[in-house]
C-alpha cells in the first residue's frame, strides 16, 4: 500500500477509497439486475421475454459507448501530458488475443443482423438492434484497450472508476448471455444424445427458443443458426478477457508506480523446438479427436461408447504428460536459488486470483465424477475411464497453478557482470598474448596484477606497455601461471553458465509445451465435445436436472481456465 507523507494525503485517500466501494457495489448491482433478468428469460419466467433482456444489454452498451467517446476525446485533448503508465498490464500478445476474438465476433454479429432479416416477421426489433450495437461497441473497445489499457488515471478519478467498472461489469453480462445462449444450445444436442447411451428413463423435454415462423430462405438461415453456435466460444472469450483488462485498469485509477527500466520480453521460437513440436502433436491429435467425437456421438449406443472411450485415452495420456512435465519445471525451481518479486502488481494478482478461481470449475466436475462412479450400482465401461480422467484433471492444475504462479512472481534473471569479459591483449618483447580475464577481475584490479601489465578498457583497441630487458624471463612466467589461472576460472564460470542455460532451455519448452497443451484441451469443451454432458452416469447418480446444473455453471470457468492458462504460460515464455 501506498504511505502518506502527511495528514493531507491521508485525508485525501479516503475519499478515493469510498468512490472505490461505491462503484464495485454498483457494479455488483448492475451485474446482478442482470444476471436476474437472464435467469428469469432462460426459465421462461411469466412476462419476461429475450427482448426484455437484450434491451436492458443495449442500454449498458450505448452507456459504456458515450463514456468511452468522452475518455476518448478528453485524452486527445491532453495528449502532450506525460501519463503514468503500468508497463505490466495490456501486454501486446494480450491485445492481439482479443483483437482476434473481436474479429471473430463481428463475424458473430453479422451472422446474427442476416439471422434477423431471414426471420423478421416474427422476430423482435431489438434483435436486429443488439447485433448492430454489439459491433459498434466491439469496435470501439478494442481500440480503446489498444490506446489505453496501460493507463493510470489521476485526473476525474470517482468518474472514471464508474465508467470503467461500468465497461467491466458490461462485459461480464455479455459473457454470461453468450454463456446462456450456447449452454441451452449444448443441452438441446446432450438430451438427444442420452437416448442413444440407452438412458430412456430421463424424461426429454428440449428447451426451444426458436422462432415461430417460416424462414424467407431456408439455406441462409441454416447456415446462419448453425454458424452462430460454431462462433459463440470466441465471443465468450473476447468478452471475459475485455472484463480482465478493464479491471486492472479500474484497479490502476489513483496509483503511483515507480518509475523503473522495464525489460522487454519479446517471444523468441529459438530453443523451443522440442516443446512446440511435442505441443503441436498433441494440437492435431486433439484437433482429430473433437471430429471424430463431434462425427460419432449420438449415431449408435456402439459408437458413442467408442466416442468416449477414444476422447478418455486421450485425454488421460495428455494429462499425464503435462504432469510430468510440470514437475520436472518445479523441481528445477527448486534446485535454483531465485528471489521472488513481491512487488505490488494489479495484473499478475488477477493473473493469480483467476487461475485458482477458474480451475475450481472443472475441479468441481472431477468431484462430482468421482462421486457419481463410486456411488453408482451400474457401472458401463467406458464409465471407469473417468475415474483417472478425473483425478488427473484435478492434479494436472494443481500442479500447472503451482509453476505458472511461481513463473510470473519470478525476479527477471538480470545480466551477471561475470558474463561480460573483455579479451587483453598485451604486447611483451614482440610477441602477443591473449588473456580473458572477466570483467569483474579486471575492474577490482586484479587481472595483471602479478605481471604488472595495464588492460585495455576501450573497445576495438590493441595497447600495452613496452618492458625491459632484465624483467622478461619473469614476466613470461608469470603470465603463463596467470593464464593457467584465468583459464581455470574461466572454465568454471562458463560450466555454471552452461548448467543455467540448460535450465532455462528447459524451462521455456516446457512452458512452450504446456502453452499448446492448454490451446488443445481448450478446443474439446468449447466446440461441443462435452463428456460431462454425454457420459449419462452422473445424471442417473445425482438427476438430471441438478447435475446439468452444476455442469452448466462450472463449464464457462473450465473453458475459461485453458484459456488464461495458455495467455499466462506465453507469458512465462517470453519472460524465462
Amino acid at each position: 500500500m501506498e504511505e502518506a507523507a502527511g495528514s493531507p494525503s491521508v485525508g485525501g485517500s479516503y475519499p478515493q477509497k469510498n468512490a472505490e466501494i461505491l462503484s464495485s457495489q454498483y457494479g455488483i448491482n448492475l451485474f446482478l439486475a442482470g444476471l436476474l433478468l437472464t435467469f428469469a428469460w432462460a426459465v421462461h419466467a411469466v412476462g419476461i421475454s429475450k427482448s426484455h433482456l437484450l434491451s436492458y444489454l443495449i442500454t449498458l452498451m450505448l452507456i459504456q459507448l458515450l463514456w468511452m467517446l468522452w475518455y476518448l476525446c478528453r485524452s486527445c485533448t491532453q495528449r502532450r501530458l506525460i501519463r503514468d503508465k503500468d508497463t505490466h498490464a495490456g501486454a501486446r500478445w494480450l491485445k492481439c488475443g482479443i483483437t482476434l476474438f473481436a474479429v471473430i465476433t463481428l463475424i458473430l454479429d453479422s451472422f446474427k443482423i442476416g439471422y434477423y432479416i431471414d426471420f423478421s416477421n416474427c422476430l423482435s426489433p431489438t434483435e436486429g438492434i443488439f447485433p448492430v450495437t454489439h459491433a459498434a461497441h466491439t469496435i470501439l473497445q478494442v481500440y480503446f484497450l489498444w490506446c489505453h489499457a496501460k493507463d493510470i488515471i489521476q485526473s476525474f478519478k470517482t468518474l472514471e472508476r464508474f465508467g470503467v467498472i461500468h465497461s467491466v461489469f458490461t462485459n461480464l453480462l455479455l459473457w454470461t448471455n453468450g454463456v446462456l445462449t450456447e449452454s441451452k444450445h449444448q443441452l438441446n444436442e446432450h438430451k438427444e444424445r442420452l437416448i442413444t447411451l440407452g438412458f430412456g428413463n430421463i424424461t426429454i423435454v428440449l428447451d426451444d427458443h426458436a422462432p415461430q415462423c417460416n424462414c424467407t430462405t431456408t439455406t441462409l438461415c441454416s447456415i446462419f443458426s448453425q454458424g452462430i453456435y460454431y462462433l459463440y466460444p470466441f465471443n465468450i472469450e473476447y468478452h471475459i478477457l475485455a472484463s480482465t483488462m478493464l479491471y486492472v485498469l479500474w484497479k490502476n485509477i489513483g496509483r503511483k508506480v515507480e518509475h523503473h527500466q522495464q525489460h522487454k520480453t519479446p517471444f523468441k521460437f529459438h530453443g523451443i523446438t522440442v516443446g512446440m513440436i511435442f505441443g503441436l502433436i498433441v494440437l492435431t491429435s486433439t484437433i482429430a479427436i473433437v471430429v471424430v467425437y463431434l462425427i460419432q456421438i449420438g449415431r449408435s449406443k456402439i459408437k458413442s461408447e467408442l466416442a468416449l472411450t477414444m476422447f478418455y485415452l486421450h485425454a488421460i495420456f495428455v494429462l499425464a504428460l503435462m504432469c510430468t512435465a510440470g514437475i520436472v519445471a518445479l523441481l528445477i525451481y527448486r534446485l535454483e536459488d531465485r528471489s521472488l518479486d513481491n512487488s505490488k502488481n494489479p495484473a499478475r494478482k488477477l493473473d493469480a486470483e483467476l487461475l485458482v478461481g477458474t480451475a475450481a470449475g472443472s475441479w468441481l466436475l472431477s468431484w462430482g465424477s468421482i462421486l457419481a462412479i463410486i456411488c453408482a450400482q451400474a457401472h458401463p465401461k467406458y464409465t471407469w475411464y473417468n475415474l483417472p480422467y478425473s483425478v488427473l484433471v484435478i492434479i494436472e492444475k494443481y500442479i500447472q497453478n503451482l509453476f505458472i504462479i511461481e513463473s510470473i512472481h519470478r525476479e527477471q534473471e538480470k545480466v551477471n557482470d561475470d558474463i561480460k569479459t573483455l579479451r587483453i591483449v598485451t604486447i611483451s618483447r614482440g610477441s602477443t598474448l591473449s588473456l580473458t580475464p572477466s570483467y569483474k577481475e579486471i575492474y577490482n584490479g586484479r587481472a595483471t596484477r602479478d605481471s604488472g601489465e595495464v588492460p585495455c578498457l576501450f573497445e576495438g583497441s590493441i595497447c600495452g606497455r613496452e618492458n625491459d630487458g632484465g624483467g622478461g624471463a619473469k614476466e613470461e612466467t608469470s603470465q603463463e601461471n596467470s593464464s593457467v589461472m584465468h583459464s581455470a576460472s574461466d572454465f568454471s564460470f562458463y560450466s555454471r553458465n552452461s548448467v543455467t542455460n540448460n535450465k532455462r532451455r528447459i524451462l521455456k519448452n516446457i512452458a512452450a509445451f504446456l502453452f499448446l497443451c492448454n490451446l488443445s484441451l481448450w478446443i474439446p469443451p468449447a466446440f461441443g465435445c462435452r463428456p460431462e454432458y454425454d457420459n449419462g452416469l452422473e445424471e442417473i447418480v445425482f438427476g438430471f436436472e441438478p447435475w446439468i446444473i452444476v455442469v452448466n455453471l462450472a463449464m464457462p470457468f473450465s473453458i475459461f481456465y485453458r484459456m488464461h492458462s495458455a495467455a499466462s504460460l506465453f507469458e512465462v515464455n517470453c519472460k524465462t
